[in-house]
Order: structure tokens, then C-alpha cells, then sequence
């Protein structure tokens, strides 16, 4: 039988086999190459993060407006459907700061962050269905901003980073 990296005859099945068995750390070839990463990045997870971080900075400003002005906005106070602007301003800005850092946690691939911010998500589109009477076209651009952040967290594999 010939040695397969020289092409000589000769070499023994015993030295070849001892050859494919020796420890990586002695120096054979096979040895060198890189293990793949396991985890994979997903755009979709990313997407999701930077949206929710704009949805965030969206309800910080909103959240400002009711309570600095709270005649900015279409309707009284008394023809929300539940609250005050004060409260619902309370209610945006801590949302929205809440918003802010779990995208920014979605950004760097916590898990836990993908968990809290669907449920964030979900909390701001029913608190903005309810915010409706306030200023409708934003609301419902809002809402569906939401929807889509859940659908963008939720969708990638499990052990995906952005």
C-alpha cells in the first residue's frame, strides 16, 4: 500500500492507523481546522430589536406630550377611553424606557430580552387600542408597529443573535 501524502509504497496499515488516531494535540493536520459557530444571526431578530427600540423612543415622546401638553392631542381628557392624560403620559414614558432597553437587549441576543419584548409589545397595542380616541392615524401606525415586533421576535430560531 503507498503513504497517501507522498505517494510512496511502503507504509504499513498499522503506521496509517496509528497516524489517524494520534491526538489532536500532536500536531496532525485535521487538527487545525475552526469549529462553526453554533448560533446563527437572524435579520429578523435584529429587525425586531432596532423597531422596538424606535416603538420605545415613539412612547417616551408620547408619554412627554401628555404630560407637558396634554392639549396636543385630539380629544379631552375626559373622552378617553380610560385615564388621564397624566396617568396614560406615566403609563408611555415607563413603557417606553422599558421598550428602549429590552431592544437594546434584543440587539445584543438575550433571550430574555425576545421574551419581555413580545410581552411589551403586546401591553403597548392594547394600551394604544385604548389611547385610540387620542390620536387615531398614530395609534393604529402603533399598533401594527407592535404586531410586527412580535412577529420579528418570535419568528427566528432559538438560538439566533442578531
Amino acid at each position: 500500500m503507498s503513504d497517501p501524502r507522498t505517494g510512496e509504497p511502503g507504509t504499513s496499515g498499522a503506521a496509517e492507523e496509528a497516524e489517524r488516531h494520534r491526538a489532536p494535540e500532536q500536531g496532525s493536520a485535521w487538527a487545525v481546522s475552526h469549529a462553526r459557530s453554533r448560533t446563527r444571526s437572524s435579520h429578523w431578530l435584529a429587525f425586531g430589536g432596532w423597531v422596538l427600540t424606535l416603538a420605545g423612543a415613539f412612547n417616551v415622546i408620547a408619554g412627554l406630550a401628555a404630560l407637558v401638553r396634554p392639549d396636543y392631542y385630539v380629544v379631552g381628557s375626559g373622552e378617553l377611553l380610560v385615564f388621564d392624560y397624566d396617568v396614560w403620559g406615566w403609563v408611555w414614558l415607563a413603557v417606553g424606557v422599558l421598550q428602549v432597553l429590552t431592544g437594546v437587549g434584543c440587539l445584543s441576543g438575550q433571550r430574555w430580552a425576545r421574551i419581555a419584548g413580545v410581552g411589551l409589545a403586546g401591553l403597548a397595542a392594547i394600551g394604544h387600542a385604548t389611547f385610540l380616541a387620542a390620536f387615531p392615524l398614530w395609534e393604529l401606525m402603533l399598533i401594527a408597529l407592535s404586531v410586527l415586533v412580535m412577529y420579528a421576535l418570535v419568528v427566528p430560531d432559538e438560538d439566533a443573535t442578531a
